[in-house]
């Protein structure tokens, strides 16, 4: 979730460079409609950034709710657009593998509504409490809230062992929160909130009530195959057979051109 104006689009060329570098084969269906979707509205938006990035006051005063759909799939420039895809495709790689496709589309519809309601309440919270009426003035757009909450997820999964951060090793459970620091420090046109957002909304589904809820739900509207068993469709509980995220060389780096999720950050 970024402020920047629309730049050159070397971006878009790299991480076209990259999606193929990967190659199509290996990327799992809903990732790759995922990521071809955000590639789309790019090039064709949906609407201006303005009338897609969700606020307070567009979306709660204005009652203009389709900002939630709208803001996850739109981006400032090609450089956001490339950041949030790379690691999207680092993730989606992992999870889609693992949860199976039609939960992870699942997952990642809740995530996306999820993430701009949980941005909405901590920025109406604040604009409350510091009677500060510019939180809710706050208009954010992106992916990387849903990403954030990705991440919660990955690390869940896949515990222990540990991520390096702007070269700073840190264990795979604090990962999100120093990445949610750092970033804001390193680039202040960032969404703190949409990003810390993202965090709460992984917790709500690895520690919360989110996950069974979602089942649920999935189990009164569709059959329950489509859903059976979404943590241990690939491997089991305990995580990846093989060898697990490390310090420098996560299982994934074959699908992802030879860089670890820090080289893409």
């Amino acid at each position: 979730m970024r402020g920047r104006q629309r730049g050159t689009q070397l971006g878009l060329l790299l991480l076209a460079s990259q999606v193929f570098q990967v190659g199509l084969d290996n990327i799992p269906p809903v990732t790759l409609a995922v990521l071809g979707l955000n590639i789309y509205l790019y090039v064709f938006p949906a609407a201006l950034l303005m009338q897609a990035c969700v606020s307070v006051q567009q979306a709660y005063w204005h009652g203009d709710w389709l900002r939630l759909v709208l803001s996850p799939v739109h981006h400032v420039d090609d450089w956001h657009l490339y950041f949030n895809m790379a690691s999207f495709l680092w993730k989606g790689i992992r999870l889609e593998q693992r949860l199976g496709g039609a939960w992870f589309l699942y997952l990642l519809s809740v995530f996306s509504l999820l993430t701009g309601l949980v941005y909405l309440a901590i920025e109406a919270g604040l604009t409350v409490l510091t009677e500060d009426s510019s939180y809710s003035m706050q208009c954010a757009v992106g992916f990387s809230g849903v990403l954030f909450a990705l991440k919660v997820l990955n690390n869940h999964y896949y515990p222990g062992g540990v991520t390096y951060v702007m070269g700073i090793p840190v264990a795979n459970r604090y990962a999100s929160w120093v990445e949610l620091v750092l970033i804001h420090l390193t680039s202040p046109g960032t969404s703190l909130i949409g990003h810390l957002a993202g965090i709460l909304v992984g917790l709500l589904y690895t520690a919360g009530p989110l996950k069974s809820i979602m089942k649920t739900c999935a189990g009164l509207v569709a059959p329950s195959r489509h859903f059976s068993q979404p943590d241990t469709q690939y491997y089991s509980s305990s995580g990846y057979s093989g060898s697990r995220s490390s310090a420098s060389q996560p299982y994934t780096t074959d699908y992802t051109a030879g860089m670890t999720e820090e080289e893409q950050f």
